[in-house]
């Protein structure tokens, strides 16, 4: 049989673990509580094992894992529909959640979720035959927003991209273009949102949905848009 490789994660407790991944619509094949919690879960291709550890705190994980597909909205849509059957919505800040679609600057489109245990699951397409980290943009505000993105979605620092965006948007010397200001806004209203910082947050989607914005720049920030919309469509956005 050819070679694969199977992710060994670890949990503090295995039945939300299980139980999140039910409702992603995978299957357990295996589920062991004694003499030690194991589980093995499955989905076609993807195979996923974990192990309970008492002494294990989620919050404070770095273990995870990249899923590849050749259909990233699929699943997305799919993860999203079961997550919201099973917990009555879609979790997007704490354990566990789920975040947005986005054109990463290394050749992909995924998004990000983090499971009860802690474990951080990428979830990506290729979209591009180079996945070599582009070279940091020079002019600010593509500069910000390339690194945010990363701070966001590959280091998990909320607060680094908090900063950075401060930084871009307090600049008086210059000025981003529409496209960027929303962007901006939406990433950091949704990293407040997921600070706790309600108030915040819905200052900064206000300010992006009162943008105007061409056809074109609608076209090209497709994504904050959509983001926009699901984020100020929730009772914690702080919006009416």
């Amino acid at each position: 049989m050819p070679e694969k490789t199977i992710p060994l994660l670890p949990c503090q407790t295995i039945q939300p673990v299980v139980d999140f991944y039910t409702a992603l619509g995978f299957e357990t094949t295996y589920l062991q509580k004694s003499p030690y919690a194991y589980a093995v879960v499955e989905r076609g291709a993807i195979e996923l094992q974990f192990y309970g550890m008492k002494q294990y705190e989620p919050t404070e994980s770095h273990s995870g894992c990249y899923v590849v597909t050749d259909d990233v909205e699929a699943l997305h849509t799919a993860f999203r529909a079961g997550l919201k059957a099973a917990y009555g919505r879609i979790p997007t800040r704490g354990l566990p959640r789920i975040g947005p679609l986005k054109d990463m600057s290394y050749g992909v489109r995924q998004f990000l979720m983090t499971d009860p245990g802690g474990n951080s699951i990428r979830v990506g397409q290729p979209i591009s035959d180079d996945f070599s980290m582009r070279p940091v943009p020079k002019e600010t505000f593509a500069r910000a927003l390339h690194l945010a993105d990363l701070f966001v979605d590959s280091k998990e620092d909320l607060p680094g991209a908090a900063k950075i965006i401060d930084k871009a948007l307090d600049r008086t010397d210059e000025r981003p273009t529409p496209e960027q200001e929303l962007r901006l806004l939406v990433l950091r209203g949704d990293v407040a949102q997921r600070l706790g910082d309600t108030r915040l947050a819905g200052t900064l989607l206000a300010r992006a949905a009162a943008l105007a914005l061409t056809d074109a720049e609608r076209e090209a920030a497709r994504d904050a848009l959509a983001r926009l919309a699901e984020l100020t469509a929730r009772p914690e956005a702080g919006l009416s």
